[in-house]
């Protein structure tokens, strides 16, 4: 070697000149190759699989000596993963897009070849190298790096990481499905990458059990909105173009198509703990882009999530949207009604299985919301009516809302199995506000009478479509006395819309045959055997039904006739309701009671004793002709079938007016009284009786006239009563001025009013007529009956002295306290002792 101490300082300086004219770049290259033996063998062997020029692509022969050496040595893998991120990065920087390319496949291809635990550092650098790709501006890119990582997704590693994590990439791949991009090939080609991302995020964690990151809000927060956006565009932009001209469109190609089976993937893969961190995103970005109305992709969303989750969940979802629908309350009403259609359709699919503990909380909800909008809908009435505001279109949406809600119910509760829907027909009964009564549980202290009325006549529609298609084996199941009791209360009430919804709810029990469809309309059947009636023998459980029941239901259909509001349809029903008692309940005791309150009430049609308008009367006429028409024939007794003919054939002639073919059809001549009327146009009892008689019918049951037991549901049901209308004027009249015109009710005081009032033989007459009666309805009435009216006047009695007695008998003040009940819950009030009254003989 050349000793450089000897050599002049001036030599040193002098610049260096190459030996027979070699330049400065062929030393450079003799340098390097010198220097390249001495560079590790890995990075000799990555830079061999980079050719001079990048169109020529990866160097096949080259990247197969360096796939070989990373499975010998799997120990440089991460060596090997480091030195190509270094290039990988610098080319990027540098937009040399062709050797990114060979860098991305050379990295592909390492990472499907090697399954060794020391993989793990490998897959660092891997991932570094799509981050940075995916951070980059170029589309070309960030499709390149979605590439890299959907394969990667698709290994399965032998053992879990339990550093890793994918925030960035949950980010990076949000943001590209929102991807805004000026050329719509190109946004659709970056939205697909976004989504593919995602799936791929979904698959490679929600395997790992440790990897629960995923389903953490903020992470859901941002996969389950961007699913929905592209599903959401796709629809929007299809109903604007139309139908595919093509039906062959590659799904692959579709972002809708394949962000709906990401969306599907994810929510199959979701647990019990994750379930509902998945769901609520879903609200919220209906919620942002306001989709509850029109709620089409609403419906179609929550149909996805109720077909992929797993079945044992489906509760989970419906108490998610229960709770959106109380947080969105006080929204506008087409919101309330799209979040309610929403969960018509969940219902309708998690009721197919089981639906958990939910039942009653669904109903519980409904009930809540349509109490709610009833609210808001008699609010907007009410200021209406008082001129500070006149109705809205709000207001008017209510409606919208409220069968939306029936609906629901009436789907639901249609789709439980009976023991349930007997729950539920009692927790809708219970809920059913009635006057002078505080057994519901319905807060309508708001409401005012016509908001009142207005959920009466909502609870009574929910329970009509809950009771739809019920079939029970016997009527005790259908109508048991805790809830026969509380749906027979409305009947009595003065709206004849009410009263028609509690008859159709007991068309729904009673009706276990399909009957009703063929009765229906109330008209003269010229022979019943053509309706092809069904019918079975009475079982002992509904003769023991009616013995107890069927006071109260004559009751209710007697007192149902004779209302002053009643229109057509009432008829229909209340003449719908005596057939069907006579089709599934009658034997021959029931057939005789039916008869009785028929002939009942064709009586107090004549008598008038209710002052009835002169259609209501031969409505009830009318009423009473086609029913005998109907039980003449279903007994099948021809002394009884020949005497309602040949009375229906007289009054055709005589008096059409008491035919239901006549007095329901428009423009119906009435008479003036009926007073005038031959004997022959009506039903007789007598005759009856003696047609009945020979085939073992009770005679002295018919010759008994039915009378309603009295009870205390008058008073509650608010009917105006004669004692009533008395005492109003009684209090309106002496407060009337000298100049009114009053008419005086006073009879005139002459010598003959006298003596008929010292006469006593009248009084006595009268006295003898009323023991007379009674013997004989202890004598010929049936047990039930008189069993019914005593029981009714022992309560009414009992009730009395129990009020009484509370008023009159309190204990004495306890220094220890006394018990008192506020508001369900128990409390004791102290008193001290110097503030107690001691009789006079305790204090010495």
């Amino acid at each position: 070697m050349k000793d450089y101490s000897q050599v002049p300082a001036a030599d040193l300086e002098k610049p260096y000149e190459f030996p027979s004219g070699e330049s400065s770049v062929f030393l450079y290259l003799r340098v390097c190759c010198c220097c390249s033996a001495l560079r590790p063998r890995y990075k000799r062997l990555v830079d061999n699989i980079f050719p001079e020029d990048p169109k020529d692509g990866l160097v096949k022969a080259d990247m197969e000596k360096l796939t070989f050496y990373a499975v010998s040595a799997p120990e440089k893998l991460d060596r090997i993963g480091a030195y190509l991120a270094e290039r990988l990065t610098r080319d990027v920087v540098r937009h040399r897009s062709g050797y990114v390319l060979i860098a991305m496949e050379a990295l592909d291809q390492l990472l499907m070849a090697c399954h060794s635990q020391s993989i793990k550092p490998f897959v660092e650098s891997f991932l570094h190298m799509v981050a940075k790709l995916l951070e980059s501006g170029e589309p070309k890119l960030q499709v390149l790096g979605t590439n890299s990582f959907v394969k990667f997704a698709n290994i399965e590693e032998d053992t879990p990481s339990y550093h890793r994590r994918y925030d960035f990439f949950v980010s990076r791949f949000s943001a590209m499905c929102h991807s805004c991009h000026s050329d719509p090939e190109i946004r659709t080609e970056i939205r697909i990458a976004g989504i593919r991302g995602i799936q791929g995020v979904v698959r490679k964690t929600v395997n790992d059990e440790l990897q629960a990151t995923i389903w953490e809000p903020q992470h859901m927060d941002k996969i389950v909105p961007s699913l929905l956006f592209n599903m959401q565009k796709i629809e929007e932009v299809d109903s604007r173009l139309g139908p595919p001209s093509s039906p062959a469109v590659d799904k692959e190609e579709n972002p809708a198509v394949l962000a709906e089976n990401c969306f599907r993937e994810l929510l199959g893969r979701a647990t019990f703990g994750n379930m509902n961190n998945a769901v609520r995103p879903v609200f919220a970005h209906l919620d942002h882009h306001k989709l509850w109305d029109p709620n089409e992709f609403a419906v179609h969303c929550f149909k996805i999530i109720m077909y992929s989750i797993q079945a044992q969940y489906s509760h989970h979802v419906i108490q998610e949207i229960l709770g959106h629908l109380d947080a969105r309350k006080k929204d506008s009403p087409r919101v309330r009604a799209g979040i309610i259609q929403v969960l018509l359709e969940a219902v309708a699919i998690a009721a197919k299985g089981s639906i958990g503990p939910t039942v009653l909380e669904v109903f519980n909800t409904l009930l809540k919301h349509l109490r709610l909008s009833v609210e808001f809908e008699a609010n907007g009435v009410q200021r209406a009516s008082e001129g500070s505001t006149s109705l809205t279109s709000k207001d008017s949406d209510e409606k919208v809302v409220q069968n939306a809600i029936i609906q629901t119910i009436g789907f639901f509760g249609s789709n439980l199995p009976d023991y349930q829907r007997s729950e539920i027909m009692m927790f809708i009964m219970g809920k059913v506000p009635v006057f002078g009564t505080s057994t519901h549980t319905l807060d309508i202290s708001q409401l005012g009478d016509l908001g009142t009325r207005r959920i009466q006549i909502m609870l009574l529609r929910s329970l009509l479509m809950v009771t739809s298609g019920y079939k029970a084996k016997t009527i005790v199941t259908a109508l048991p006395g805790s809830f026969l009791d509380p749906l027979l209360s409305p009947s009595l009430m003065e709206d004849y819309e009410l009263r028609q919804l509690v008859l159709e709810v007991m068309h729904n029990l009673m009706d276990r045959h399909d009957n009703r469809a063929k009765l229906r309309g109330i008209r003269i059947i010229p022979d019943v055997a053509d309706l092809k009636i069904k019918r079975e023998k009475i079982c002992r459980q509904d003769t023991s039904f009616m013995k107890k029941n069927g006071q109260q239901l004559y009751r209710h259909i007697y007192l149902g006739c004779k209302e002053e509001d009643n229109v057509q349809k009432n008829y229909e029903l209340l003449y719908t309701s005596l057939a069907l008692i006579t089709i599934e309940l009658a034997n021959e005791e029931v057939v005789t009671d039916l008869i009785r309150l028929a002939i009942a009430l064709q009586d107090s049609a004549i008598v008038n004793e209710d002052n009835l308008p002169m259609f209501h009367r031969c409505g009830i006429m009318a009423l009473v002709a086609a029913y005998l028409n109907f039980v003449s024939q279903m007994i099948a007794v021809p002394a009884f079938c020949q005497h309602v003919s040949k009375v229906i054939e007289i009054r055709t002639v005589e008096a059409p007016y008491f035919l239901p073919e006549h007095i329901f059809r428009d423009k119906c001549m009435l008479p003036k009284s009926l007073e005038k009327h031959d004997k022959n146009v009506y039903f007789l009892t007598n005759k009856i009786a003696e047609s009945l008689g020979g085939s073992g019918y009770s005679v002295e049951r018919l010759s008994v006239p039915y009378v309603p037991q009295v009870t205390d549901e008058d008073r509650l049901s608010r009917r105006k009563s004669i004692v009533d209308t008395v005492s109003i004027q009684v209090d309106i009249l002496p407060n009337s001025s000298p100049s009114d015109d009053v008419v005086s009710n006073t009879e005139e005081i002459t010598f003959e009013a006298l003596k008929k009032a010292i006469d006593t033989n009248g009084m006595e007459e009268q006295e003898k007529e009323k023991r007379r009666l009674v013997i004989e309805k202890f004598q010929k009435a049936p047990f039930e009956e008189i069993a019914a009216q005593c029981e009714s006047k022992a309560n009414l009695l009992h009730d009395r002295l129990a009020q009484i007695l509370e008023l009159t008998i309190r204990p004495p003040p306890s220094p220890s306290g006394t018990l008192t009940i506020t508001s369900g819950h128990a409390q004791y009030q102290s008193v001290p002792v110097y503030e107690m009254k001691f009789p006079d003989l305790c204090v010495y």
